[in-house]
């Protein structure tokens, strides 16, 4: 049962596609990261955007930095999304100066970044003013410029092998996998989430309490991702899938399937995957059977969604690559450009490429929803 024996592998939607191998992450300017917003700074109101470039540091831990330099609570520090402590990273905080009107207008503007500066191991690349707290959410996904090194084989022969995966990730995407540094050490993670679930365990920290949870509801949703692999059913959609559209966000029920499918091919449309919780959206018909496959798995009572407040949501299930870009740095890696919608995992994309388990990986944040 899956509470008792944690698989964290996962299959590769390119499988036939030999791999190049390689090595993430050698140096921090190898992983870099830009965030996406979802709205421009209106420059009036009482919160300081903040942009910063950092690295070798979590955006919990610059969070309460940047309270300390403040004397504020960390509460009151915005962020849109989890960044990588093993990378480097762009980011914005929302700040509140409400609380201090002699920080208002560029006098003050300039005190704070100057503070930043010389008090912190960032860049602060700019500050402007905005009428609401910066919120978890509030980005459209990132930005990744990955360098690949310590190649498998020479650098032609791998390029040449990536292009080719490329060229079957961009007619058919990817599994929207929650990445193996989610769960923790061996499933750590994904164990204490559950054992919260069970009341075996309690957690007093209420964002991480939410974080634990959140990573056994990803383990399951990476269960029904695999199992749709197993059952060559990502390339189409079931009856009763949950779909959402790329463009909107709008989410509704396949009934008319053969229409459906025609949308889903022209990568209009994508199925969703479960993270299950009290007020999930649920399958219905033949994609329910698949749903309540993966419960039936685990001894967990609906109850228990209820009791631990955890409503549950959709993810997209198919990941579009619409801006992937390859290309040969130096004699010995590959340099990978794309975006990604937020909640994305960049090393569930580099490992369809390389063909290495990242069993290894950092064990980091992620803009993963925490639902």
């Amino acid at each position: 049962m899956l509470e008792s024996t944690i698989d964290l592998t996962l299959p590769y939607v390119t499988a036939a596609q030999p791999g190049i191998g390689g090595q993430l992450r050698a140096t921090v300017d190898d992983f870099v990261v830009e965030e996406l917003p979802l709205y421009e700074p209106s420059d009036e109101g009482l919160h300081l955007y903040v942009n910063v470039t950092k690295s070798g540091v979590t955006t919990k831990e610059f969070q309460g930095a940047l309270a300390r330099l403040l004397a504020v609570s960390p509460n009151e520090i915005g962020y849109a999304g989890l960044k990588d402590k093993h990378a480097r990273t762009t980011q914005t905080f929302s700040l509140p100066v409400s609380y201090q009107v002699s920080l208002q207008g560029d006098a003050g503007v300039a005190g704070i970044v100057a503070q930043i500066s010389e008090q912190l191991p960032v860049t602060v690349n700019w500050a402007r003013y905005h009428r609401n707290k910066l919120k978890t959410g509030h980005l459209l996904g990132n930005r990744f410029q990955i360098t690949v090194t310590d190649l498998a084989l020479p650098v032609p022969e791998a390029l040449t092998r990536a292009q080719a995966i490329a060229t079957q990730l961009h007619a058919r995407g990817i599994p929207n996998f929650f990445g193996v540094q989610r769960f923790g050490y061996e499933g750590s993670n994904v164990s204490k989430g559950l054992a919260i679930l069970q009341a075996t365990h309690r957690e007093r920290n209420p964002w991480l309490r939410k974080f634990l949870i959140s990573s056994y509801q990803s383990y399951l949703c990476n269960r029904y991702l695999t199992r749709r692999l197993e059952m060559n059913a990502f390339d189409q959609l079931f009856l009763g899938d949950v779909a959402k559209k790329y463009a909107t966000g709008g989410m509704f029920d396949v009934i008319d399937l053969a229409a459906e499918q025609l949308r889903y091919a022209a990568h209009e449309i994508a199925f969703t995957a479960p993270m299950f919780g009290a007020k999930m959206w649920a399958a219905k018909d033949d994609a329910a059977l698949l749903e309540n496959a993966i419960l039936a798995e685990v001894d967990l009572p609906d109850a228990v969604w209820h009791k631990a407040k955890i409503d549950g949501t959709r993810r997209f299930g198919r990941l579009l690559l619409t801006d992937l870009q390859i290309e040969q740095q130096g004699d010995d890696r590959l340099v990978f450009h794309f975006s990604l919608p937020k909640g994305a995992f960049a090393t569930v994309v580099l490992r369809e490429f390389m063909k290495v388990e990242l069993t290894n990986a950092h064990q980091v944040d992620s803009d993963a929803e925490l639902e």
